[in-house]
């Protein structure tokens, strides 16, 4: 049984607004800052996975708009990003990427260690070390090919979507519990008290939206997307290659950066409309990537890549802790981060984003944070990986 892609988007409504309403009805998911769209679309997967187990009817989803989305999500970022932002970002964006290449060969190695142990072919360790998690299905489903047709792992693309999928639960349970901890042990407080980048803090009560504000603040994400899709032509052109949501969130860092001073007309940088929606849209594309998840599918691969996975969760934890907290300053911007490397190490840059989001909308802002991460996971990662992972293989095999 399978919802087409309209019906899909406002089953994805309803169950973030199930989500948004657990989590105010529950402390403890507050607490540990669990993102709204993980706690109902992970519930949702679960109780498909049991309706399969039970009935043989498998439940699909067309996720056709749910790219959409995460294009008005990063061009809100960029919308709230003015230069003293993006300035004070340089050094840190340097750290946290060597940072996530050190951690990317850690991941390897770490794969392909308990592979072995397992008595199993080395390069299935690489396909869960930063081939699915760092890099995500779409770097699995990239990669797949290859470990199949050169190097004969029949399954390659079975494990490596597992891992994935697994892995992005993972990220979406950990994050906030690990800024928690880092935050009340250190007692740290963001440096203003200020509207969050994204959404709104769970202690407001009621959020007054203008018309025409929430009207210009579509017409301006929409433009911020016209101006990406045109920066992600030209660098096509001239053999670059960058991710649209990358693009999108250049176009709005140049639109928010110029026109202001140009022209007289109300901005959205900063505004409860540009939260609101990039929160919204945040929220439905997690949403709609969690409820599709089909766990039926990786139940016969569980065993070694249960092993794996769970090496790869603690390694994850323990490096955000006690290596990105320390080189990123020990502050409350670097918890944050620690939030989003998190959805880094084990997922995507949505979840990155989702956890840094449950994070900000209970302790307060970290505009830095918002900047680098994404800049990091959704352009210099997934080059520096292809690089890693080509390495890997030539030394394994």
């Amino acid at each position: 049984m399978q919802f087409e892609s309209f019906t899909t988007f406002n089953i994805a409504i309803i169950v973030l607004a199930l989500g948004k309403w657990l989590t105010k009805k529950s402390k403890l998911l507050q607490d540990f800052n669990i993102p709204e769209p993980v706690t109902s679309g992970l519930l949702v997967c679960i109780v498909l996975a049991i309706f399969y187990a039970t009935t043989g009817i498998e439940v699909g989803f067309n996720l056709q708009t749910r790219d959409f989305l995460l294009l008005y999500f990063f061009a809100a970022i960029g919308l709230n990003s003015d230069f003293r932002t993006l300035k004070s970002g340089g050094k840190p964006l340097v750290i946290l990427l060597a940072l996530t290449i050190g951690y990317q060969i850690l991941q390897n190695l770490a794969g392909v260690g308990v592979a072995s142990l397992f008595g199993l072919e080395p390069l299935i360790g690489l396909l869960g070390g930063s081939v699915s998690l760092i890099g995500g299905h779409g770097t699995t489903i990239a990669w797949a090919p290859i470990f199949i047709n050169e190097h004969g792992i029949s399954n390659a693309m079975e494990i490596g979507i597992a891992c994935a999928t697994m892995g992005l639960v993972l990220a979406s349970l950990t994050g906030g519990p690990v800024a928690r901890f880092l935050i009340e042990r250190n007692k740290l407080e963001p440096k203003e008290v200020s509207q969050p980048d994204v959404g709104i803090s769970h202690q407001t009560k009621h959020q007054e939206i203008g018309y025409f504000d929430l009207l210009g603040t579509l017409f301006w994400l929409n433009i911020s997307l016209a101006l990406g899709n045109l920066l992600q032509t030209g660098l096509h052109a001239i053999g670059v290659n960058l991710p649209l949501f990358v693009c999108c969130l250049f176009g709005a860092i140049v639109l928010t950066n110029t026109l202001p001073h140009f022209l007289r007309v109300p901005w959205p940088a900063k505004t409860r409309s540009l939260a609101l929606v990039s929160d919204a849209a945040l929220g439905v594309f997690l949403t709609m990537s969690l409820m599709s998840l089909q766990l039926w599918t990786i139940i016969e691969l569980a065993g070694p890549i249960l092993a794996i996975l769970g090496v790869q969760l603690v390694l994850a934890v323990s490096f955000a802790l006690f290596v990105v907290f320390r080189a990123m300053g020990r502050n409350y911007e670097a918890a944050v981060v620690c939030a989003g490397f998190s959805g880094i190490s084990l997922g995507a840059t949505p979840t990155a984003m989702a956890n840094m989001t449950a994070v900000a909308q209970k302790y307060g802002v970290a505009h830095q944070a918002f900047i680098i991460v994404p800049l990091v996971s959704g352009f210099f990662v997934d080059i520096s990986n292809a690089i890693i992972i080509q390495r890997f293989i030539n030394w394994l095999a």
